[in-house]
């Protein structure tokens, strides 16, 4: 009994509050659009950390550039503090969809991060919109053909090229 006199005591960590950790869940604000984050990693936006929390394989077979891994189980260590809990950056947390990336989203919320994002779709909805853009039927409105053409660009400053930019080399006979 003398031996607990002399542990320190123990502090629980309570975060936020439940009314606001739900207040900030159902919060349209935490969800960028692939359109948005394209947007900000052409114009090379300084303020942006782009954080996968898919498994080491994933993250090693495909994932957006400049971005770091840190797995969903490793998401509470010591060594990811400084990635998650920023003031100067927005960290964009993303997976293959919404799933993993919304239960780091809420871990780090709940532990009071700032100014953490998900990716809404995850990178499953970046490669349909951004790599390989749908194109547009005849009888859509303008917009949908100005969106496709600055998706199709985007896709183009990410490697994807496209048939009519290669010319065709004459077949000698």
């Amino acid at each position: 009994a003398g031996g607990f006199v002399l542990l320190p005591k123990y502090e629980k960590h309570e975060g936020i509050n439940p009314t606001e950790l739900l207040s900030n869940a159902i919060s349209p604000e935490r969800y960028i659009t692939s359109d948005q984050l394209a947007d900000r990693i052409i114009n090379q936006d300084p303020s942006l950390l782009l954080i996968d929390v898919r498994d080491a394989e994933s993250f090693k077979n495909y994932s957006l550039p400049n971005a770091f891994n840190i797995p969903l189980k490793n998401l509470l260590d010591d060594d990811s503090y400084g990635y998650l809990n920023q003031d100067a950056y927005d960290v964009i947390l993303f997976s293959n969809d919404n799933v993993y990336a919304d239960q780091a989203w809420i871990l780090g919320n709940r532990l009071n991060y700032k100014n953490l994002h998900v990716l809404k779709g995850g990178i499953n909805n970046w490669f349909n919109t951004i790599i390989n853009p749908p194109k547009p039927q005849e009888n859509m409105p303008a917009i949908d053909f100005e969106l496709y053409s600055t998706r199709k660009a985007a896709s183009m400053f990410f490697g994807v090229a496209y048939p009519e930019q290669v010319k065709k080399q004459p077949v000698a006979v």
